[in-house]
Parts: C-alpha cells; structure tokens; sequence
C-alpha cells in the first residue's frame, strides 16, 4: 500500500510511524485508518522491526476525527439494515494494534482529542511533550467513547477519572495526564522523540523479540482472566515451549558471561509457539 496520510519510517530496529496530514492537525480519516492498519500488520510480519514509535507531523499529535463531512460525519453508518455487521473504525484499530506484537510507544507531539486519544490506549507506553493537551470530547458532539475505550480507559486510569474526562469532555494538559498514568513521562517539544526512540532502542538491543512478543500478550490478555490460575496455565505452557530455544539458552550463557545476549529469534510464525495465539480469536463480524 502506497501512504498519503502517514509516513513509514524505519531507522534499524525502531519504526516511526507518523501521522501526516499537518494542514488538517491530522484529522483521523478512513484512509489513515487503512493506512495505519496496513503498517502494523507490516510491522508485525518484519523481524528486522523490533519496536514501533507513533507521533503526528506539525503541531498535532491528532486533533481527533476529520468533520469535514459536516453534520452527517457520525451518520455515515445509518443506512445499514439492522442485522447488518458493524464494527466502527477506531475500534477496529484499536483492536488491531492490542494484537500487535511489537511493543507500541505513542508520542504525543501536540493535541490528542477524541480518536487521537483513544486510538492510543491500546499502545503500551504513552510520552507527551508539555505543550500536548488531551481530550475525550464525546459528549460535547453527541456520541459516545469509542475505538474501545470504554474497556481500556477504566483499566489505564481507574474508573473515577475515566467517568470525570469523559462525562465532562473537558480538555486537560499533559500535567493532568502523567498524574493521572495516562502519560508516563512528559518532555520538552524538542526531547519528546528523542526519547521516545531511546525508550524503543533500549527495548531492541536488550531483548529477545520472541520473549517481548508473548510478554506483551500475556500481560494484556490476561486483564480479563477470572482466576490467576489462567495467568499459571498460559504462562507454563509458554515456557514448555520457549525454555528450550536458542534465545533462553543465549540469555543465561550471557549472564554467566558478563556480556551483551545475541538473541535471534524473531516474532513471526518462524519462532513463535505453534499454539499462538492461545487466547480465543474474535472477527470482526462477530
């Protein structure tokens, strides 16, 4: 897929993707939607790509979606008959990037409202440079939540403060975040990306892809387990499988070492358990 509305960029093991529509602050549209789909799934297939760094061109991160369509922006899926399947797209994103299996950096350059915001949660480190605002605008245009937000807000900042933004949709700083847990860390503009790629770096050269691939699961998945003994069973079967292979055997030989591990196993089908995924896969017309 040729991009217009993001940019693709691979420097070594850390891919940026950038949100690319400045003159519109980025607005979400369905083409990006499409765009950002397809580059995760690229970023999923390439084992040269050990780490992903999402942030917005200009002065935006993304000023949520583009209402260019004007009263009717939200309508859009009306006209469908009742038993048909519908799944909105920022909820289909979010989806596809919680399966993802390289971890997610989100650097908030600027604004992030609405879609900007939400399309984030499911990423797995969140950084704002101190000019960023944030914004869960819903109620102020007559929707609700989306891109799954009603499940991953609550669990990222509690319940109390997920109701306050967004029955309230009030804008709030990157102050109010980082107090919050939403941001971890907030920067100056010029260290935001900086230390974003620091961040993705050191996730890089210090790991195992494999082991990083299914620690990202286990620990999302495993939100909604009813009992630890969920957590027991996946993990040990995890590790009958994965105790073995080169990578467990590099890092221990590299502890004993007093050296760097040289790791070589990858995140795709190649190394990946063949029981992978273990949890129950849902399609979006479900």
């Amino acid at each position: 897929m040729a991009y217009q509305q993001i940019l693709f960029e691979q420097d070594g093991p850390v891919l940026t993707i950038t949100l690319n529509r400045p003159q519109k602050l980025n607005a979400f549209t369905a083409d990006m939607m499409a765009e950002l789909m397809d580059a995760f799934d690229r970023a999923d297939e390439d084992d040269t790509i050990r780490a992903v760094v999402v942030t917005g061109a200009g002065r935006a991160f993304c000023a949520g979606a583009d209402l260019s369509g004007g009263a009717d922006t939200f309508n859009r899926n009306t006209a469908r008959p009742a038993d048909t399947a519908h799944r909105e797209s920022g909820g289909m994103l979010a989806l596809r990037i919680f399966d993802c299996k390289k971890p997610v950096i989100a650097a908030f350059n600027g604004p992030a409202i609405g879609i900007g915001l939400t399309m984030t949660l499911p990423m797995d480190i969140r950084l704002a440079a101190d000019t960023a605002s944030f914004g869960l605008v819903f109620t102020r245009v007559g929707i609700v939540p989306e891109a799954c937000s009603s499940w991953f807000l609550p669990r990222i900042v509690g319940i109390g403060k997920a109701l306050s933004w967004v029955q309230s949709g009030r804008v709030f700083d990157a102050a109010e975040a980082k107090a919050s847990g939403l941001v971890e860390k907030v920067y100056s503009p010029s260290a935001l990306l900086p230390a974003a790629h620091t961040m993705a770096r050191e996730i890089a050269e210090h790991t195992s892809a494999l082991s990083v691939a299914l620690s990202r699961q286990l620990l999302w998945k495993m939100l909604t387990a009813d009992h630890p003994m969920a957590a027991n069973q996946a993990e040990s079967r995890i590790l009958a499988d994965i105790a073995g292979k080169a990578d467990a055997r590099e890092g221990v030989q590299a502890f004993l070492d007093k050296r760097p591990p040289r790791f070589t196993l990858g995140a795709t089908a190649r190394d990946l358990p063949d029981f992978y995924p273990w949890w129950p896969q849902r399609r979006f017309e479900d």
